[in-house]
């Protein structure tokens, strides 16, 4: 079997897995401890709440991100169709999912390319980091970027799923540097995003030095590839293996929080987790930009490209009414709302 078929084997066991079964990581989210202060007098019209915001120069209808899913398989195919023509329609962002099996085999690349169906939406590219170890550089880089003729680059780090696939890429050593290169010799900006188990204040603090332009903290609390890997495993060793990890990972919100008070300037994108307007309010005002969302997406996609738009526009009801109940006219305005502990 070679490498190509490998990739896009696997990528399709993904889709399965997250599907059919289980995956919820042991961890919450933390969002259940926080709560917003409602404001009975609000001196706000509902109508007027106006939920657009800007990032990385383009203007987005809502502060979301359909977070980067899948790509390289037929079923891909479709279901990146469905969620760019949702994303064109709403007016949000959309990150593919990694284009390694793109890169390997041009033949895969039209499961990625949806710009001709999304051409004013911000859209991101996305590679995982560890190749940069296993001979990617910035020509592959560059080629992510234009197969889908994308605004940004993400570079996603996953050590832990790595680490639990028997096919895994598991040197990360001396990334950080390979990394910098990309982000100096890049022409659209680098985004680093986790996968589900948090980025920490001090990772955080490498990555902007190196150059990278956005952090996406995807923090503890939604879907676990921990699980993801388990239901893969072929033998039991491997599936107990990988159910110990159901619990690894720093929360979304303690990842947010930490992030945010360690670069209050930095671009930044919470997800990992996050389920309905609410949570996606509640993380805006502990100091995300934007939100991105998988698992909410990758469900309605399976049915139709409007079946996501409803699922935007419900989601994005849920933060107008959050927004209008805390007294919150716009964006900017949520990022001041006050916010309670519960204990």
């Amino acid at each position: 079997m070679t490498k190509v078929t490998d990739t896009s084997d696997r990528k399709s066991n993904h889709l399965r897995i997250n599907l059919e079964e289980d995956v919820q990581s042991g961890l919450t989210t933390g969002l259940e401890r926080i709560s917003f202060s409602h404001n009975a007098l609000p001196e706000v019209d509902l109508h007027q709440v106006d939920l657009s915001t800007t990032f990385l120069g383009k203007e987005l209808s809502y502060p979301m991100v359909i977070s980067s899913m899948t790509g390289g398989t037929d079923t891909a195919t479709s279901l990146n169709f469905a969620l760019a023509e949702a994303a064109q329609e709403m007016g949000v962002a959309m990150g593919l999912g990694s284009q390694r099996a793109g890169i390997e085999d041009s033949a895969l690349e039209r499961s990625y390319q949806v710009r001709h169906l999304a051409p004013d939406i911000l859209l991101f590219a996305n590679l995982g980091a560890v190749q940069l170890n296993f001979g990617y550089g910035i020509d592959e880089c560059r080629r992510a970027v234009e197969m889908i003729d994308g605004d940004a680059l993400i570079l996603h780090l996953n050590p832990l799923q790595e680490a639990l696939q028997p096919e895994g890429d598991v040197n990360f050593s001396h990334l950080l540097p390979k990394i910098e290169a990309v982000c100096s010799q890049l022409d659209v900006p680098v985004i680093v995003k986790e996968v589900g188990w948090g980025i920490s204040p001090s990772v955080a603090k490498r990555l902007i030095e190196a150059g990278v332009a956005v952090i996406d903290i995807a923090g503890a609390g939604g879907t676990s590839w921990s699980q993801v890997e388990m239901h893969r495993a072929h033998d039991e060793a491997r599936v107990q293996l990988a159910a110990k990890f159901i619990t690894w990972g720093i929360p979304t919100v303690d990842a947010l929080v930490g992030v945010r008070e360690a670069l209050p300037d930095l671009p930044l994108i919470a997800s990992g987790g996050l389920r309905n307007g609410i949570d996606i309010a509640k993380c805006i005002a502990l100091g995300a930009d934007l939100c991105a969302l998988a698992s909410p997406f990758l469900k309605a996609a399976a049915q139709s490209a409007e079946m996501v738009c409803k699922a935007i526009s419900q989601l994005g009801e849920e933060i107008r009414i959050c927004m209008f109940a805390t007294g919150s006219g716009s964006i900017k305005a949520l990022r001041q709302a006050e916010l309670l502990q519960r204990s």
